[in-house]
């Protein structure tokens, strides 16, 4: 399938904000692809033998989001939506297997974009989690550009689109989120 152009997907996201149901079941084949695409990329972050496939993970979050209907703008504002409901069912997952194994056997995912260009920082999933709400707390948007990027896959562009601010202003805050994480979750992983 060609990829659908931006136009139509914000199209029907309006049209099934308005209310109409024949929208949001046409919006399904033209998002599933690259819904699937983040969440591979996402689970590629992880470790090897997760448990959770990217198809399940694009099934689960696409069900919470037909069970919302929100005042959709644009694709880039769905993905981000999107983003949010994969981070909480990856939580999610995580502590569910945590409580089913050992105390500290949480999930890792390695906490940098290009896996390949360094060796990654593994970071415990719930430990992340927790982290990106406290700088959540001290900077919303930070914790917002953090989550579209690692979690969405959104670019850069796509961030400020949805954020309705301007590139240089997403890049700075995406640089320095990445630095608080880093530092938090090293401290949080030596914590213990």
């Amino acid at each position: 399938m060609d990829t659908p152009s931006p136009e139509a997907v914000t199209s029907l996201l309006q049209a099934w904000s308005q209310g109409d149901e024949s929208a949001r079941d046409q919006l399904l084949p033209l998002v599933y692809d690259e819904l699937r695409k983040r969440a591979a990329a996402y689970l590629r972050r992880e470790r090897r033998d997760h448990t959770l496939p990217p198809t399940a993970l694009v099934h689960e979050a696409y069900l919470r989001l037909v069970g919302q209907r929100s005042g959709w703008r644009n694709r880039a504002q769905f993905f981000g939506v999107a983003s949010q409901m994969m981070r909480r069912i990856l939580v999610d997952h995580a502590r569910a297997r945590r409580a089913a194994k050992r105390p500290r056997s949480g999930l890792r995912v390695a906490l940098q974009e290009d896996v390949g260009a360094v060796a990654p920082l593994e970071v415990d999933l719930i430990l992340l989690d927790r982290a990106l709400d406290e700088l959540a707390a001290l900077d919303e948007r930070q914790g917002r550009v953090v989550e579209l990027r690692f979690f969405g896959g959104l670019s850069l562009e796509e961030i400020a689109l949805t954020l309705g601010v301007s590139l240089a202003t997403v890049n700075r805050d995406w640089r320095l989120a990445r630095a608080w994480l880093h530092r938090r979750v090293r401290e949080g992983a030596s914590e213990g």
